[in-house]
C-alpha cells in the first residue's frame, strides 16, 4: 500500500481483554495505530489468551489471535509503584487509551482522564464498560450474552414456538468495539484539529445494545408495539423476506418491494400469485403470511438451493442458508481476500479473516498478534529506558 493507513501516528494503549475492547483496538492497528497492550506479568496476561479449545503454544490461543491482530504487548503490573511510573511516561506520548473492565476500575487503577490530564492534557481515556462507569451497576460483571437476554435480542430471535435465542456470535461485543473505535478517533482528532483538550469517552455494552433495537425500540417507544419471534427468521413487516425450504437446505428470499415480487413469482413460474386476493397486495401478503410461506415451500422444495442462486443471481436478493465451513470455503472468497494467511512462529500457515474495509481498492495487511510481553523490551527502549533500568523494572517484578 503506497499511503500511508489512515491512524499511523496514533498511538493507543489498550488495557483491554476478551471481546469488546481488543476487537476495538485491533479495528485501530489495523488502520495503522500503534496499539500497545499492556497485560499484567504475573496473571498470564489477556484471558483469552488462555480460552481455547485451540492453543499456540504458552499464552497463546486461535481465540486471542482473532482479536488481537497488529497490536504490540508490554507486560506491566499497574499496582506497583515501578509500573506506574512506567504508565506515565507512556501517557506522557500517547494519544488515548482503551479499556474494557467494570465500570468502577478505570478510577481505582487511575485509568481515567481526571487521573492522567496533569501528565498529559490531550489524553483521550475509552471506557468500554458492561452498564456504565456512573451506574447502580458500576461494579457488575457483564458480557454480550447478558446484553441479548436484557435487552430484548432474544425474545424477538428463534421460532415463535421455541425459547428465546441468542445470535451465534458475540455481536454486541463487537458493534460496541467498532463504535469506540470510531469514538476515541473522533476525539482524538479534535485534540489535533481543534486544539480540544483529552476527555473520558464511555460506552456501555447495554447502551449499545439498546441503541442496536433501531425501528423495533422506536416502534416500542411510540406505538406500543412489542416485537417478538416471527417464523423462519421473517422481517416483522414484509413477506415475503423469510427462509424457505428448498430441495436440499434453506434459501433466504427478500421479496422487499413489488418489483421483487414479480421477479419472484416470474422465477417460480406462479405468476397466478399476483391475482390472487390473498397476495394482492404487501399488506395483503403479510396477512396472509403462513398461506403464502407453505405456497412458496411447495415451489422451492422442487430445487436445490444452489439451482435457485443460479434462478435469481442478480436479480431477486436471495442468498443461501451456509454452516461455517462452507461460509469459508466459498470461492466469493477467494475473489474478495476476505481470508489471508497470516504467519505466526507456532503455525507459519495461520489463516484469519481479514479486516473487511479497502483502501484504494486493496486489503489491510495483517500480522499475528503478539506474544505475552513480545515487545516489552522495545517499547520501554523507546520510552527512553537503557537496559540497567529494565533489569530494574523486571527485578522489581514491575514488568
Amino acid at each position: 500500500m503506497s499511503k500511508p493507513l489512515p491512524l499511523a501516528g496514533l498511538r493507543v494503549l489498550s488495557f483491554d481483554q476478551y471481546g469488546a475492547g481488543p476487537y476495538c483496538t485491533m479495528i485501530m492497528a489495523e488502520m495503522g495505530a500503534d496499539v500497545i497492550k499492556i497485560e499484567n506479568p504475573g496473571t498470564g496476561g489477556d484471558f483469552s489468551r488462555a480460552t481455547g479449545p485451540y492453543f499456540l503454544g504458552e499464552h497463546d490461543s486461535l481465540f486471542f489471535q482473532s482479536l488481537n491482530l497488529n497490536k504490540r504487548s508490554l507486560t506491566l503490573d499497574l499496582k506497583s509503584p515501578k509500573g506506574r511510573e512506567v504508565l506515565h511516561k507512556l501517557v506522557a506520548t500517547s494519544d488515548c487509551l482503551v479499556g474494557n473492565m467494570r465500570g468502577n476500575q478505570p478510577a481505582k487503577l487511575g485509568l481515567d482522564y481526571d487521573a492522567l490530564k496533569a501528565i498529559n492534557p490531550k489524553i483521550v481515556c475509552g471506557h468500554i464498560s458492561a452498564y456504565g462507569r456512573e451506574t447502580s451497576r458500576a461494579d457488575w460483571p457483564g458480557y454480550d450474552f447478558l446484553m441479548q437476554a436484557e435487552a430484548g435480542f432474544m425474545s424477538m430471535s428463534g421460532e415463535p414456538d421455541g425459547p428465546p435465542v441468542r445470535l451465534g456470535v458475540s455481536m454486541v461485543d463487537f458493534m460496541t468495539g467498532t463504535m469506540m473505535a470510531y469514538a476515541v478517533t473522533a476525539a482524538v482528532l479534535a485534540c489535533k484539529t481543534n486544539d480540544a483538550p483529552g476527555r473520558d469517552v464511555d460506552l456501555s455494552l447495554m447502551d449499545l445494545a439498546l441503541h442496536q433495537l433501531t425501528y423495533a425500540g422506536s416502534w416500542y417507544l411510540n406505538e406500543g408495539l412489542v416485537s417478538k419471534q416471527v417464523p423462519r427468521g421473517a422481517h416483522a413487516s414484509v413477506t415475503p423476506s423469510q427462509l424457505q425450504k428448498t430441495k436440499d437446505g434453506w434459501l433466504f428470499v427478500m421479496a422487499q418491494n413489488p418489483k421483487f415480487w414479480d421477479i419472484l413469482l416470474a422465477g417460480i413460474g406462479r405468476a397466478d400469485l399476483d391475482t390472487d386476493p390473498r397476495f394482492i397486495d404487501m399488506p395483503s401478503r403479510l396477512a396472509n403470511r403462513d398461506a403464502l410461506t407453505k405456497i412458496l415451500d411447495d415451489s422451492f422444495s422442487a430445487r436445490t438451493t444452489d439451482e435457485w442462486i443460479n434462478v435469481f443471481k442478480g436479480q431477486l436478493p436471495v442468498g443461501p442458508v451456509y454452516n461455517i465451513d462452507r461460509a469459508l470455503d466459498n470461492p466469493f472468497l477467494q475473489e474478495t481476500q476476505m481470508v489471508q494467511t497470516v504467519p505466526h512462529p507456532d503455525r507459519p500457515n495461520m489463516r484469519a479473516l481479514a479486516n473487511p474495509v479497502l483502501l484504494d481498492g486493496e486489503r489491510l495487511k495483517s500480522r499475528f498478534a503478539p506474544k505475552l510481553g513480545q515487545d516489552t523490551e522495545a517499547v520501554l527502549r523507546e520510552a527512553g529506558y537503557r537496559a540497567a533500568d529494565i533489569d530494574a523494572l523486571r527485578a522489581a517484578k514491575a514488568i
